[in-house]
């Protein structure tokens, strides 16, 4: 059984292809289907249920990849340990991120360009989804780390380094009546006016959503989209009213060109969250991001008191 088998193997259980997974690793689909019919001769079990174009993990192959896991992580960490390559600035390897809109549109550019600044020999891809989405796939090993906005999260999977809270508000711009008030609104207020918000899936809303019916309301936005920089453009138009995470429109509360809105006993919460599996091997690419991300979280909270 060699180690070239078992990481084949590993990558067209996560990516259920075989075609995927050879694009992925630089092999013919021949290569990639001899190894695992080799695999298979030794384990003397089938791995994969073969229907049509549809690729499956067996009973025994799911059992199996529990066990690859571990030894592609002992693997990794074995090489870790006997490098002599100390200096991180070479780093070259790859970095898979799942992170959602909002915190993309917000925090990411400022993130990885400083990443990138310190390691410009990493190549980097962004996964945008819902944190649903998101952390599933971090469970198949397909998503690296995991950064997101939602209520707290704990699992006994998952390692989390970084829990921050988040204010959610509602935003106009200055010129709106309801920014041009000199005291704190009600919430039917400002229900009465029409709304822009991110789609259903976002946690903030789903929030929201779920608090407003259980007081009997709701909320019908007349208009809604997944991109918040485009929700920041409209409420800079004077077109609505939103409610969005805090930091997503720091600069422009900052500026003046947004206000917040201030509804009397109204308060919501959400933490911002990063993630990764237990039982995946930290690469020195992972480690640096992560230690960049804590660092630029706590500059941001000493910014803000």
């Amino acid at each position: 059984m060699e180690y070239r088998e078992i990481n084949t193997f590993l990558h067209i259980a996560q990516q259920q292809s075989f075609s995927k997974a050879a694009k992925q690793l630089g092999y013919s689909q021949a290569a990639v289907t001899i190894q695992i019919k080799q695999l298979e001769k030794e384990l003397n079990v089938h791995l994969f249920d073969r229907i049509g174009k549809q690729i499956s993990l067996t009973h025994q192959g799911q059992i199996f990849y529990n066990y690859a896991i571990s030894i592609v992580k002992s693997m990794e960490e074995a090489k870790s340990a006997v490098s002599n390559v100390l200096d991180v600035s070479n780093l070259n390897g790859q970095l898979c991120l799942g992170t959602i809109e909002s915190i993309c549109a917000s925090i990411f550019p400022e993130l990885l360009a400083e990443y990138h600044h310190l390691y410009p020999n990493v190549s980097i891809s962004i996964i945008t989804d819902s944190p649903d989405v998101l952390l599933n796939r971090m469970n198949e090993n397909a998503i690296d780390i995991v950064y997101i906005l939602d209520r707290r999260i704990y699992d006994t999977r998952w390692h989390k380094t970084l829990e921050s809270p988040e204010r959610n508000i509602f935003v106009a711009s200055p010129k709106h009546p309801l920014a041009q008030k000199d005291h704190e609104l009600g919430l039917d207020e400002v229900l009465h006016f029409p709304f822009l918000l991110t789609e259903k899936n976002a946690s903030y809303r789903y929030m929201l959503e779920q608090y407003l019916a259980s007081i009997d309301h709701s909320i019908q936005p007349f208009l809604e989209i997944g991109n918040t920089e485009f929700i920041i453009q409209m409420l800079l138009k004077n077109m609505g009213i939103s409610f969005l995470p805090e930091f997503t429109i720091q600069k422009e509360l900052e500026q003046g060109q947004l206000k917040e809105l201030k509804v009397r006993d109204f308060h919501m919460q959400t933490w911002r969250q990063i993630f990764y599996h237990k039982d995946k091997w930290v690469t020195r690419e992972m480690q640096e991001f992560l230690k960049l991300a804590e660092k630029m979280d706590t500059k941001k909270q000493q910014n803000t008191r």
